[in-house]
């Protein structure tokens, strides 16, 4: 049997918790969190969109969703039972998904899972495992702690059959009970709500922290030192490495250090390390690489940003690196606070071609990423 689907979008709040002045599914950086949350339901498995809206953002709703015909725009509630049964008596379709308008990283996986359960079982409530212990909690005083394995983290979308969950909803509405989900509306006055797979990714943007900019910011720096400086040692990394010249250099030609300074400095969107160590200066004469990416490693630090991981390559005829490569791993490890197991080192010549062939220099390329 087919059946039609709708899609109930709750975008009537106000963002009180997040401390906004402002419906938070407003807030708009390229798009906003409704705009997004709509495009996650926009495909042909959903053959209508019903969007709670307050009286306050009823006309800014409305305009967004003619980006979107299927959706139309329904006045919401005080609270989100009350939103929830107003949407409910536009709705026409046999099957209905209320979903939360905060949670716009839904899969079309998850959608369609809360779907299928409800076709199957009469109802589809979005779920996944708790990975902590959840105690109950009163005065302070842990009374209970029910065991992890009965435990499931409730998301949106929660599916039932329209004709089911609206009746449930009239009979919420006149007790005047108070709901924080659907599937605690359908349980008291319907049957036992079934689950279904969500997502770990499927979040709720609930406090303003949730809406700050956590992308990782990933950075690419190139070195290049040329041999010629009278000693039998080169340093990569901080590690002294026996070598039948020195690196030119007015630091100490750590050029592993140099080109991975340059990459983190360029993923924090900041300066090249000529700017902040130039070679003009005698303070950084024979200066120790490995002090200069401390401070490197204090700037991203003052602009929110850790290191999560990073990967180098390097290009030497001579000398011979691969049994160096875990102690300068290690040593990179200390500074940049990451586990050595996130740093990759990798060694290789030029096959006889070029500067590099001819053991004339050293080139290193460094790739990092860091995260908020």
């Amino acid at each position: 049997m087919s059946y039609s689907v709708c899609a109930v979008i709750c975008a009537a709040g106000k963002g009180t918790r997040a401390g906004f002045t402002k419906n938070k599914l407003l807030l708009k950086k390229g798009y906003t969190v409704l705009e997004k949350t709509l495009s996650a339901f926009d495909f042909p498995a959903i053959d209508e969109i019903v969007v709670t809206a307050s009286e306050r953002d009823f006309n800014e709703i409305s305009q967004i969703c003619k980006a979107f015909p299927k959706a139309k725009v329904v006045l919401g509630g005080e609270t989100r039972t009350q939103s929830v049964y107003n949407a409910l008596k536009a709705v026409q379709s046999d099957i209905v998904l209320i979903h939360d308008g905060a949670r716009p990283y839904v899969t079309r996986q998850t959608i369609e899972n809360c779907i299928q359960s409800v076709k199957t079982f009469g109802s589809g409530i979005c779920a996944v495992e708790c990975r902590d212990t959840i105690s109950v909690v009163e005065n302070n005083k842990i009374r209970s702690t029910p065991r992890r394995d009965t435990l499931r983290q409730i998301q949106t979308p929660q599916g039932f059959f329209t004709e089911n969950i609206r009746y449930a909803y009239e009979r919420a509405m006149e007790i005047g009970g108070e709901y924080t989900d659907d599937a605690s509306v359908f349980g008291q006055f319907c049957g036992t709500p079934n689950i279904c797979d969500g997502a770990r990714e499927n979040v709720k943007l609930t406090y303003a922290e949730d809406f700050e900019d956590n992308a990782a910011r990933c950075g690419f720096g190139i070195d290049t030192h040329a041999f010629g400086k009278k000693q039998d040692f080169i340093v990569l990394a901080g590690v002294k490495i026996p070598s039948h010249s020195g690196l030119i250099a007015h630091s100490d030609g750590d050029v592993l250090v140099h080109a991975l300074m340059d990459a983190l400095l360029s993923a924090a969107g900041l300066k090249d390390i000529g700017h902040y160590f130039p070679d003009t200066d005698e303070k950084w004469k024979n200066a120790d690489s490995m002090n200069m990416l401390s401070q490197v490693v204090y700037l991203i630090d003052k602009q929110g940003y850790a290191v999560q991981n990073v990967s180098i390559a390097i290009q030497a005829e001579k000398p011979r690196l691969a049994k160096y490569i875990d102690d300068m791993k290690n040593s990179l490890s200390s500074v940049l606070k990451i586990d050595p197991t996130a740093i990759g080192i990798g060694a290789g010549t030029n096959e006889g071609l070029g500067y590099v062939g001819e053991g004339k220099g050293i080139t290193v390329n460094a790739y990092v990423l860091l995260k908020k």
